[in-house]
């Protein structure tokens, strides 16, 4: 009998006032991934994207310990609802992992579902689920500065 194997996966949430269009197009801006892409204790992020499917991205975390490099190639891109895209890291020991980013209408705004796969251990599923979270949480307060400015 043949199991399947677990795959460690996570999965965060997060609504934000702001438009599904805006939010995916956000995505796939270098300047606006360069405000919300620095989680924990990053200080600045510097980014290049070639936004179509098999085009690259490249996101430079700059940590008080040094850069980090993250790259990946663009699977899917089915704007404003979906973006698909490979993930590799020193911290997800360049493994081509999956991030899949979904964005669903909700409330006065949109839900964003963001689900990464592939990742080697669940030591590495924590460490993701909580630099993920903090993205978004990063991608929210910009949009929630700029209602409160208009």
């Amino acid at each position: 009998m043949n199991e399947a194997i677990a795959v460690p996966k996570l999965t965060v949430r997060r609504e934000i006032a702001a438009s599904a269009k805006d939010l995916f197009d956000a995505w796939l801006d270098p300047a606006k991934l360069a405000i919300f892409m620095r989680p924990s204790d990053t200080r600045r992020s510097a980014v290049k994207v070639d936004p179509r499917v098999g085009g690259a991205f490249e996101v430079i975390m700059h940590t008080p310990s040094g850069t980090v490099p993250h790259t990946g190639t663009y699977r899917e891109i089915d704007r404003p609802r979906r973006l698909v895209f490979s993930w590799n890291s020193p911290y997800a020991l360049h493994n081509d992992s999956l991030v899949t980013v979904e964005f669903r209408p909700a409330g006065k705004g949109t839900e964003i579902v963001l689900t990464h796969e592939g990742l080697p251990s669940q030591e590495m599923v924590a460490a993701h689920t909580k630099g993920w979270s903090d993205i978004l949480v990063l991608l929210g307060q910009g949009y929630e500065e700029t209602r409160a400015s208009a």
